[in-house]
C-alpha cells in the first residue's frame, strides 16, 4: 500500500550535465532525423530527453521511491509530461535537479479494487535557480496484481 505520508518529500538536488553525444544517442534511439538534435554543436534536447535523468540520480534518490512503498507487481506508468517555460536545455547546460512527490490520490478501478495514483514533479533549474524544464509523472498502483491469464 502506497505511503500517503510521502507527499512533499523530495530527492536531494543533484547536477545533470546535458551532453551533446547523449542528445545524439537519444535522438537516434527514437528514430529522429532532425539536424538540431544530431548535428548542431550546441544541440537542443529532444522533448523527452529528460527521461534520461535517472542515469544521473545519486543513490540517495532511491530513498524517495522506497519510501513510497509501491508494490512493483501492481505498478503501471500512467502519464508523463514535459514542460518548458522557455527554450529547452542545450548541450553543455548544467541542470540542477530535484524530484518531489506532489500528490497521492485514489480512484475506484474498473476491474474492482482501488487504484492509487502517485504524481511526482521533477524540476530542472539553471545556475540562477530558474526552472528551465519540468517533468511530471503519474505512477499507478492497481488494486491487485495481474494474473498470468491477464498478462
Amino acid at each position: 500500500m502506497v505511503n500517503h505520508n510521502a507527499v512533499g518529500t523530495h530527492t536531494p538536488t543533484f547536477e545533470m550535465t546535458v551532453e551533446r553525444g547523449k542528445i545524439r544517442e537519444f535522438a537516434r534511439a527514437t528514430s529522429s532525423t532532425e539536424a538540431a538534435y544530431l548535428d548542431d554543436e550546441d544541440a537542443v534536447i529532444t522533448p523527452t530527453f529528460l527521461t534520461t535523468v535517472t542515469f544521473w540520480q545519486p543513490p540517495e534518490a532511491a530513498a524517495l521511491y522506497k519510501d513510497l512503498d509501491i508494490d512493483g507487481r501492481r505498478l503501471l506508468h500512467g502519464e508523463q509530461e514535459y514542460l518548458f517555460p522557455g527554450v529547452p536545455p542545450r548541450a553543455g547546460d548544467r541542470l540542477h535537479v530535484t524530484t518531489a512527490v506532489e500528490e497521492i490520490y485514489e480512484k475506484e478501478g474498473k476491474r474492482g479494487g482501488s487504484m492509487t495514483f502517485v504524481v511526482t514533479r521533477t524540476d530542472f533549474t539553471d545556475a540562477d535557480g530558474r526552472v528551465v524544464a519540468q517533468a511530471r509523472a503519474t505512477a499507478i498502483e492497481t488494486g491487485r496484481a495481474p494474473t498470468t491469464t491477464e498478462a
